[in-house]
């Protein structure tokens, strides 16, 4: 998910420095969120995220309870500030397919697909999930990179319309008592495989619920309308009380994240983390996330780049497992033979666990599974070893359970 600018690192707090809360709240929200008083109530200040105002922490509960109800029961979170476009017309498959990385010629209604869009250099500009709604319609749901200027810019001369859709909302239901609670009223949604969605109904509003998130664990997005909002997030806190189901603040999925080795653009990215004398931009190769190309697809959107790319990355995004009860912090340096080899950029402590992980942009040559490493941080100094992501079910069996 590219599902943040000025964004709090993932510390154990969640607070930040007082100059990053200062430059998250100096940018001013235009996108209002329907559940704003909710948000409040439970002590956020609603700092700016793509535009909407967001829940970034809540000062009545602790990030490590949160953390724990998405890997134990169910944890309810407002994840609005994706942007939703719909894709409609005859030419529909026609843009995604030379916009996006994915065959979508291959993807039927009520199925969606994670894809990445490439700029004509090669380069991550954004990454999406694709949901097929109908024949010749699609959602596009994006994060804070130029998604949807990379498909207005290719829509240009096609029969097909993007459509910017601020009044959907987007509640996202994430842990293993999800299916538990929604199975009480949303017949068939334990039948529902992974990357699917259905449109029913959720307490007598009219939803879409897709089994997609942004948390390692089998959970559910709900998308309704603004006007249903608080009545669908009020009914879930209030009913799904006894299995332990809690709201969770954003920062809560950057520990989900380096988990479940999920990116957020920019924060692993060079826009970032700069090259010297070089713009920003990285290839897929070096995020690994050239899994998101479909298998011999060509003609999509700096695909001839991408393919030249491909053995040159300058670095390579990759796990850190570290011999501490801290978490690390975004900036900390890693260490390895006397140079600095890389930098953490995301970093969580899990009380479940008792491990220290983070997300680490390395040389490619330490990128390597058990590579003896150094932290250097202004909070953590520790050894610690280069690991493989994922950190928590790396078959991704949870996920996908049928």
């Amino acid at each position: 998910m590219g599902r943040p600018v000025g964004k709090v690192p993932g510390t154990q707090t969640g607070n930040g420095s007082k100059l990053e809360l200062e430059n998250r709240m100096s940018v001013m929200s235009w996108r209002r969120s329907p559940l704003a008083a909710r948000h409040r109530a439970l002590g956020s200040d609603l700092e700016d995220w793509n535009g909407m105002e967001t829940a970034w922490t809540y000062s009545t509960s602790d990030l490590a309870d949160q953390h724990e109800a998405v890997r134990t029961k169910a944890a309810l979170m407002d994840v609005s500030g994706l942007r939703k476009l719909h894709v409609v017309g005859e030419h529909a498959h026609h843009l995604l397919q030379l916009t996006t990385t994915r065959d979508v010629r291959k993807i039927y209604p009520g199925r969606s697909i994670y894809a990445a869009i490439l700029n004509d250099a090669g380069k991550f500009a954004d990454d999406c999930i694709l949901y097929r709604t109908g024949p010749n319609a699609w959602m596009v749901v994006h994060g804070s990179g130029s998604g949807h200027e990379e498909l207005l810019r290719s829509a240009a001369g096609k029969n097909v319309a993007v459509l910017f859709d601020d009044d959907l909302q987007d509640l996202s239901l994430q842990g293993p008592l999800a299916v538990e609670y929604l199975s009480k009223h949303v017949p068939g949604i334990r039948e529902l495989p992974y990357f699917h969605q259905l449109q029913t109904t959720l307490f007598g509003k009219h939803v879409m619920i897709s089994r997609t998130g942004y948390t390692g664990e089998r959970g559910y997005e709900i998308f309704c309308r603004r006007e249903d909002a608080l009545e669908i997030w009020d009914t879930i806190i209030g009913e799904g009380k006894e299995l332990g189901i809690i709201p969770a603040a954003f920062t809560c999925l950057d520990w989900l994240r380096v988990e479940s080795s999920l990116l957020f653009f920019p924060y692993d990215n060079s826009q970032m983390y700069p090259f010297e004398n070089e713009g920003p931009g990285d290839t897929l190769w070096e995020l690994g996330l050239d899994f998101t190309v479909s298998p011999g697809k060509t003609g999509f959107r700096g695909a001839e780049e991408h393919y030249r790319l491909k053995g040159q990355e300058r670095f390579k995004i990759f796990g850190v497992l570290v011999d501490s009860d801290h978490a690390t912090s975004e900036g900390d340096e890693l260490w390895a033979g006397g140079k600095k080899v890389g930098v953490i950029t995301c970093g969580m402590y899990s009380r479940l666990t008792k491990r220290s992980m983070a997300i680490a942009r390395m040389d490619v040559a330490v990128a390597v599974q058990g590579t003896p490493l150094e932290v250097r941080g202004a909070n953590v100094t520790a050894t610690a070893i280069a690991h493989t992501i994922t950190f928590d079910d790396p078959k991704k069996l949870k996920r996908s359970a049928k």
